[in-house]
């Protein structure tokens, strides 16, 4: 199941060095665009990410920090940590990384910036920065009252004002930019570290940012290397290379049955995210290949051919017959073609193989109640109570839990399931309206009374719609 939610805006989404570079031009903060960027759902890439991640994770000694990986919509190479808690990458990121080996070292140079706790120095820093603003402003600003108290013949003062601040400010911005490229370092050497010591290479990791500062290198030309947020790309890889040879991993690869996953969740990705043209100059008619039959599977089916799309994924279980993913895309073709009963068997199968997938269980929850039949009522709301307990953050499935109450007549439920969909997509207004209605219909004091009393006395965070 690929598909693009919003989430609610706790998420802040803002790479570290984007964030120094939003706090050091307001305006250009001022100017984004308020609502969170999508993000995209699917169990098979998340489930391969964790498994990419957790023994670097294990490395760090961030085990049990319940980090999660959050995959956004940009089809552009980039990965970042936002909040301590939680490391974002693009889907481009994933559909550009070759082999297990490239992204994993990505994860691990972001898996650095967490062990280093660099979110928390990094608003220290800012907060030093802002102060040292304010007191060039101050002096700056005094400079320039005088000189224009004293008239025409003090002019020289007014400007030496504005100078002193501009002047500061430039200071303080390398202060800032300095200590961020000391970051990337740092996470370089720890990523390094952590692939270390968990038998990897860092082949990867390099291979990457080599890509990069090949890519990069005429627009470098030139450039100050004391404006730049991070180190300048030939000395950062020099460094990176150094580094990632001294491991006695350095040749190792990666394991072929990771990297036909890897190769399948990129084909996947693409046949959901490209082009149906895009998809197949990269899978072409000629490439008999698993990851390759998997996107055209997926292609045919988006684009309008739900029979040969059906037949395709049947081939491909026949040769895989335990792979989840295979039984969920057959349900999931099924479900969006117009077939929500006969999308039912494949995705309790999918559920039952995937060890009950949140993500899948919504997907069979939405199938039962979009059969319009009665019957399936209890049933679907059992499996999206156990989902979303699971997973509390993707608003489809407490929109189908809404669905399946109000067939039941059980209007409270019902409307704290609408609410807590609408909060999750950042809508506060909508969300309060449908809890605030939702105590109404609840005892006080009960849990959904409780539930739907935290919805309307919750505050609504910067960018969501309030009124």
């Amino acid at each position: 199941m690929l598909r693009i939610i919003f989430r609610k805006k706790s998420l802040k989404l803002t790479a570290l060095t984007t964030a120094l570079v939003l706090a050091v031009t307001p305006i250009a903060a001022a100017a984004q665009e308020n609502r969170g960027p999508p993000v995209l759902r699917d169990a098979e890439t998340e489930q391969l990410l964790r498994e990419y991640t957790r023994p670097i994770l294990r490395a760090a000694g961030l085990e049990k920090q319940n980090i999660q990986m959050v995959i956004i919509n940009q089809g552009v190479f980039n990965a970042f940590v936002a909040d301590g808690r939680r490391i974002f990458v693009n889907y481009g990121a994933i559909l550009q990384s070759e082999t297990p080996n490239q992204i994993i070292g990505v994860m691990a140079h972001e898996t650095g910036h967490l062990a280093g706790g660099h979110l928390a120095k990094m608003r220290e820093q800012m907060a030093q920065a802002q102060t040292q603003m304010i007191i060039a402003m101050l002096l700056g600003a005094g400079a320039m009252v005088a000189g224009s108290q004293a008239g025409g013949a003090s002019s020289g003062l007014t400007n030496a004002g504005a100078a002193m601040f501009s002047a500061q400010g430039e200071v303080i911005r390398r202060n800032l930019l300095s200590y961020v490229r000391q970051q990337e370092e740092n996470a370089d050497k720890a990523g390094v570290k952590f692939l270390t010591a968990t038998g990897q290479s860092a082949k990867g990791m390099y291979e990457t940012f080599k890509r990069f500062t090949d890519e990069s290198l005429f627009a470098a030309r030139g450039t100050d290397p004391y404006v730049q947020s991070h180190p300048m790309p030939s000395q950062r890889v020099a460094a990176l290379e150094e580094l990632a040879r001294s491991s006695p991993y350095w040749d190792k690869k990666d394991d072929p049955a990771l990297q036909l996953r890897h190769d399948m969740v990129r084909a996947k990705i693409s046949a959901f995210m490209e082009r149906q043209d895009t998809v197949y100059r990269r899978y072409p008619m000629s490439n008999n290949s698993l990851p390759s039959r998997y996107a055209h599977a997926i292609a045919t089916y988006r684009h309008g051919d739900l029979r040969s799309a059906l037949a395709q994924i049947d081939a491909l279980i026949q040769q895989q017959p335990n792979n989840p993913y295979f039984h969920e895309v057959r349900g999931q073709a099924l479900l969006e073609g117009g077939k929500p009963q006969e999308a039912i068997a494949p995705l309790r199968k999918a559920v039952a193989l995937s060890n009950n997938s949140p993500l899948i269980e919504m997907m069979l929850g939405q199938a039962l109640v979009a059969t319009g039949n009665n019957a399936y009522t209890d049933e679907a709301i059992a499996i999206l109570r156990a989902a979303v307990a699971r997973e509390s953050e993707a608003p489809i499935g407490y929109t189908q839990l809404a669905i399946a109450y109000g067939r039941k007549g059980d209007y409270a439920q019902a409307d704290l399931a609408s609410a807590q969909a609408a909060y999750l997509r950042g809508d506060s207004k909508t969300a309060r309206d449908l809890a605030s209605r939702a105590k109404t219909r609840f005892a006080i004091g009960t849990p959904g009374w409780v539930k739907a009393d935290d919805i309307v006395s919750a505050k609504p965070l910067p960018g969501q719609k309030s009124n």
